[in-house]
């Protein structure tokens, strides 16, 4: 649910940007981050923008699609129904019939795809809200969070490497001021930067943000401490051996990303030092998966 929430903001925000700008606009970043095209696919639907948010949002054949995350997630909401509310189940039921419906297509396609994307957004509103206000605050509560976050910390990282790629060594280096504004949209960052950052667009500050910003709610540091907070309710005497080393694998990116900074990045290279967290974020979701989920 956190990935559908992160696409259909990118996909709104980028749909805005292609309107605005269509001559200088590409939807290539959105699908390295979300399609599963080959190059010659993607290449095939890359300048029309009603064809890849039909194919992001709707295409069964794409495993990161919106409709293939909602089913997912029904699914696994299913499969531990003792562990949810009812609310929060028929939640998530309503949200999928809802990416079920013909219209949508034809809506997509025809109408204004911006008021589609709304109106799935507000699924994901609905969603998050029902979780926060009904979940009773237990273990099953904070798997959902450990998961939320660590796909928040990804999907956050992820979009940073797509987009400032091409300034790994250069954070000083100015480009269009529209590109910065949609990039900050696009991850709900827009207003807390113009309230933060006095100097302007700068691709220094966007780093800053995005990663090291405990104020920001989507930041790599934001989203690493929230899990390491209900990481550490899952404490038991029933598992300590895989508690302690789960524990320790999210403590030391923490402190990497805690005690980084915008020139020690730059030092290192943007995409390496990006690269690196994802592969920990993964390296610490097969842990999880091996001491708390797997069957001998």
């Amino acid at each position: 649910m956190e990935r559908t929430d992160s696409i259909l903001r990118m996909l709104k925000i980028n749909y805005a940007s292609s309107q605005d700008s269509p001559e200088d606009f590409s939807w290539e970043p959105v699908l390295r981050i979300f399609g599963n095209l080959d190059d010659e696919g993607a290449a095939a639907i890359n300048n029309n923008s009603r064809k890849i948010l039909q194919y992001i949002v709707l295409d069964r054949e794409n495993p990161n699609s919106v409709f293939n995350m909602v089913t997912i997630a029904r699914e696994n909401a299913r499969g531990v129904q003792d562990n949810i509310t009812t609310e929060l189940w028929k939640c998530l039921n309503e949200f999928y019939h809802v990416v079920r419906e013909e219209r949508l297509k034809y809506a997509l396609q025809y109408e204004d795809p911006v008021t589609v994307l709304d109106a799935l957004i507000k699924e994901c509103m609905i969603y998050f809200g029902v979780s926060d206000i009904t979940m009773f605050r237990g273990e099953g509560l904070c798997f959902m969070n450990v998961g939320k976050y660590m796909e928040r910390a990804i999907q956050s990282a992820d979009i940073l490497d797509v987009k400032l790629s091409n300034f790994s060594n250069e954070v000083d280096k100015p480009t269009d001021t529209a590109y910065w504004k949609y990039l900050l949209m696009s991850i709900s960052g827009y207003s807390l930067y113009l309230k933060r950052y006095q100097s302007g667009f700068e691709a220094r500050n966007i780093i800053d943000q995005v990663l090291f910003n405990v104020d920001f709610p989507r930041s790599v540091l934001y989203s690493l401490n929230q899990l390491n907070r209900y990481f550490e309710r899952l404490r038991s005497e029933q598992n300590t051996e895989g508690f302690a080393k789960v524990q320790f694998m999210i403590g030391k990116l923490r402190s990497k990303v805690q005690y980084s900074s915008v020139e020690s990045v730059s030092l290192i290279g943007l995409h390496d030092y990006l690269t690196e967290i994802t592969t920990e974020i993964d390296d610490i979701g097969s842990s999880l998966n091996k001491y708390y989920f797997a069957y001998s």
